[in-house]
């Protein structure tokens, strides 16, 4: 038997969020999902990121159903979510009674590793969550996100893989966003990794620049226990490298993965009806399968990239694209490096677009950048520049200490105003991470109800 590397497959969660903005509905996978419980998965993504916005705004799904849909049917395999660390699934920070219940919850429900990333690798916004994921029961997956820069070196990587350690995570992921982490690095930074950590290490990255698959065949070369992989049919481009394709390559090189290609082959066939119906329908643009080599010169993941085009054309100014893509890294370093990750990509890339449009570097400022300065996503990597704080803040002083620490309980306000229009406390979860979203869909699913009984009566008279 060759050294174990454990497979996690991302179909349901990253794969289908990157390649068809995580439209994929219920239907859509319940019927194969016994069949993926015996691939041997070491686990399977199925929650969190984008998925629970997606279920209450485009799909009319309760995220939480889903999730305990999901668990009735996988018995064997591990389930995974990815969450935003103090962001939870949202695009701003919570208070400390919402990130702890929402973690409880989702394992509660069903998960059982979280991967817990944040946005600025503060470990302090990774805090709540990864000590409420042990206490709760769960598998602490504290994250490194990779990103280059002149401050993100391998020793400053190999601390924070050390404080994740200190905090009680159970294991660490280096998590490529954009797919811009070359083979070698992968190879480098998971050996230091390993020589100064003692958790387990996993790799993720995506196939955007074309290196992926190279990338992880390094991280299983350098020793990592675990890679992210997405069954052939959602994989290539913005999504991952393929399943079959590496458990293949993998197998031939000693590992043991413990995937079984046979049943893949099964999972895959139910997956290329989803495909080609997304794709004649629109749901897929071909784009996001081909490989976006810009990514490497402007280090900006796909998903950012598709949003910078998206503005500048509602704009009418497409034409600008060029001097956006030169004012992004301008901006990044302005604002201390973050890496770019959800919320930070957003903030950045916005912010790049209306100082090319206004022809005047932050003439105008979003107020997100606004809070960012203020200290309200937490430490940046880098101090911000000066005169950006100046101009955002005027003499405004930012926040010392921890901002969440200044964050009301939300809970209490959320359960008073739902009264009964909430039947768990997953329900009010819901509103409190997307309150629009979620009060609409509590409101459609009383009134759901009350045809139903409505209809029963009728058909007893």
């Amino acid at each position: 038997m060759g050294k174990k590397l454990n497979i996690t497959e991302v179909v349901l969660r990253d794969a289908n969020q990157s390649q068809i903005a995580t439209r994929m509905p219920r239907s859509d996978f319940e019927d194969i999902l016994e069949t993926m419980d015996q691939a041997g998965y070491y686990s399977m993504e199925v929650w969190g990121g984008a998925t629970f916005d997606s279920c209450l705004r485009y799909l009319d799904e309760d995220p939480w159903e889903r999730l305990r849909f999901i668990r009735s049917k996988v018995k064997n395999t591990k389930l995974q979510m990815l969450l935003r660390g103090q962001n939870i699934l949202g695009y701003r920070h919570y208070s400390d009674d919402t990130v702890r219940a929402f973690v409880r919850k989702s394992v509660e429900n069903g998960i059982d590793i979280i991967r817990i990333f944040d946005a600025l690798n503060d470990p302090q916004n990774m805090a709540t969550a990864i000590d409420e994921c042990l206490k709760a029961g769960g598998h602490a997956q504290g994250t490194i996100c990779y990103t280059i820069s002149p401050i993100h070196t391998f020793e400053s990587y190999v601390e924070l893989g050390k404080k994740l350690e200190e905090m009680g995570c159970n294991s660490i992921c280096i998590k490529d966003m954009a797919g811009i982490m070359s083979p070698q690095v992968c190879y480098d930074l998971v050996s230091a990794l390993k020589k100064n950590v003692s958790l387990p290490i996993y790799v993720h990255s995506h196939s955007t620049t074309g290196l992926g698959p190279l990338t992880l065949l390094k991280a299983a070369e350098a020793g990592a226990d675990g890679i992210d992989t997405a069954i052939s049919i959602f994989s290539g481009g913005t999504s991952h490298p393929a399943t079959e394709s590496l458990v293949y390559t993998l197998e031939e090189m000693g590992f043991d993965t413990g995937v079984d290609l046979k049943v893949c082959q099964k999972i895959n066939d139910h997956f290329k009806p989803v495909q080609a119906r997304f794709l004649k329908e629109g749901g897929l643009n071909p784009s996001v399968l081909t490989t976006k080599i810009e990514a490497l010169n402007y280090q900006i993941p796909g998903g950012m990239l598709s949003n910078l085009i998206a503005q500048l054309t509602a704009a009418g100014k497409l034409d600008k694209l060029d001097e956006a893509l030169i004012e992004t890294p301008k901006v990044r370093a302005d604002m201390g490096y973050p890496p770019l990750v959800t919320p930070m990509s957003q903030m950045v890339g916005t912010q790049a677009v209306t100082n090319v449009l206004t022809g005047e570097r932050y003439k105008m400022i979003s107020k997100e950048v606004k809070a960012y300065c203020r200290g309200e996503y937490g430490h940046s990597p880098a101090p911000i520049s000066e005169e950006l704080m100046k101009l955002a803040l005027g003499d405004e002083k930012p926040i010392e200490g921890r901002y969440d620490d200044t964050i009301e309980p939300e809970i209490p306000a959320a359960k008073a105003y739902l009264g009964d229009l909430a039947e768990s406390e997953e329900d009010v979860l819901s509103y409190v991470a997307f309150p629009q979203q979620a009060e609409a869909f509590l409101k459609e699913r009383r009134e759901k109800k009350a045809l139903k009984v409505e209809y029963t009566i009728q058909e007893a008279e």
